[in-house]
């Protein structure tokens, strides 16, 4: 089995997210909603694809399905940093206050990204080493 990707970095995301116009923020909202249903598998639960989300749940309930979806898959990130053992804070809190509340300083969701990008390169990291 392939080893997932250890190497998102928020600068690499911010620019080839302008350069596509947006296009590859929702590539790797895909892969990583996709690779947290692996590496978290044991907690039985299942997030659901980005893509589904992003093109027909999110504009059918007017944008509401996508603070539930950012609200789990955050939360979900969280608990799997926790059960790993991995020490590094991240969670729904993490997206409630970066990502929506710091909209109001204008870099919060940038800063959420970042951690975002991070986490998952740690969790990834670890389910690379010990499946």
């Amino acid at each position: 089995m392939k080893d997932l990707r250890t190497n998102r970095s928020f600068i690499k995301w911010f620019f080839l997210n302008l350069i596509t116009l947006g296009i590859y923020n929702l590539g790797m909202m895909y892969h990583m909603s996709e690779e947290i249903n692996m590496v978290a598998a044991k907690d039985g639960k299942k997030t659901m694809n980005y893509l589904l989300l992003f093109f027909l749940v999110g504009p059918i309930t007017l944008g509401i399905a996508d603070l539930v979806w950012y609200h789990k898959f955050s939360a979900r990130i969280g608990a799997e940093l926790n059960r790993r053992g991995i020490d590094y804070k991240f969670g729904a809190g993490s997206f409630w206050g970066w990502n929506t509340l710091g909209l109001l300083i204008l870099v919060g969701p940038c800063i959420y990204v970042a951690k975002l990008c991070k986490s998952m390169n740690k969790l990834n990291e670890s389910y690379n080493t010990s499946k």
